[in-house]
């Protein structure tokens, strides 16, 4: 199957896992808890894993899955072919308000990002990429990001950060949200992500993202000239969780130089 092929059988399948998804909001859904209290799944979240995964296993028996609820390979490295799949990214939103979650999709060939899916499925909105061919909101193209400045800046961060807490120097982060335009938080990665890449806030900041939350956003958001680093700089590792920025390339720098200071132990 060739690229263009596999992309119209990939949309093809995240349009009716969304469906699924969709219904499901007439049925009983049960949340249980998995890290810690605020850390929710649901019977959603694993049913439509396992409806990507019956595909992928059916149509594309050499590829491996990366996904967030256990029910795919063990990914130790990333040769070859590697789906990285959040079936709900965004669960808490799922669940309390039925809104502001995404399915996020990314396909990655020997560690390299080729093709990115972001579903807002109560929306029908559907952001992708494929590597060196743009990304796209629905059927329009995204143009490069502009340059901008701190100051004329809208950045996504949880408001945790600018509180009192054991991984970052919170005052540092005071003064990121009064220099900036102004601060969101959608508590879905991927949708920042897809906000990130169309232009509508011009950072997304967080201090654990694991691969699957940020896989395809960042085929995405590279697409349009975005830079993606963790909080040191250094490159994103797409096998386990780490700080994590992705921002327009014109203060992505100041952001990790005057802004974001870790606390180390």
């Amino acid at each position: 199957m060739d690229q263009h092929a596999m992309d119209r059988y990939i949309k093809s399948m995240i349009k009716e896992a969304g469906h699924r998804i969709r219904n499901s909001f007439l049925s009983d859904i049960s949340v249980d808890t998995k890290a810690h209290a605020n850390d929710l799944v649901t019977n959603v979240d694993k049913e439509v894993e396992q409806f990507f995964i019956r595909h992928i296993r059916e149509d594309f028996p050499t590829h491996r899955v990366f996904g967030e609820e256990g029910f795919g390979d063990n990914i130790e490295e990333l040769s070859g072919t590697v789906w990285l799949l959040d079936p709900i990214d965004g669960t808490m939103n799922f669940v309390h308000q039925r809104r502001n979650f995404a399915i996020s999709l990314g396909i990655y060939e020997d560690g390299v990002g080729k093709m990115g899916y972001i579903y807002d499925v109560v929306n029908d909105d559907l952001y992708h990429a494929i590597e060196g061919g743009g990304a796209y909101y629905n059927d329009e193209r995204l143009m490069p990001l502009f340059e901008t400045a701190i100051n004329e800046s809208i950045i996504g961060m949880n408001a945790m950060w600018a509180t009192p807490n054991r991984f970052v120097d919170h005052e540092a982060t005071i003064r990121l949200v009064h220099d900036v335009r102004g601060m969101r938080s959608y508590g879905s990665a991927a949708l920042e992500l897809a906000y990130l890449a169309s232009g509508r806030i011009d950072a997304y900041i967080s201090m654990r993202l694991a691969p699957w939350d940020i896989a395809g956003g960042m085929v995405m958001a590279k697409e349009v000239g975005a830079v993606a680093s963790t909080f040191s700089g250094g490159p994103i590792n797409l096998l386990e969780s780490d700080t994590f920025v992705a921002a327009n390339p014109s203060i992505h720098g100041k952001l990790i130089n005057e802004y974001i200071k870790p606390k180390h132990p």
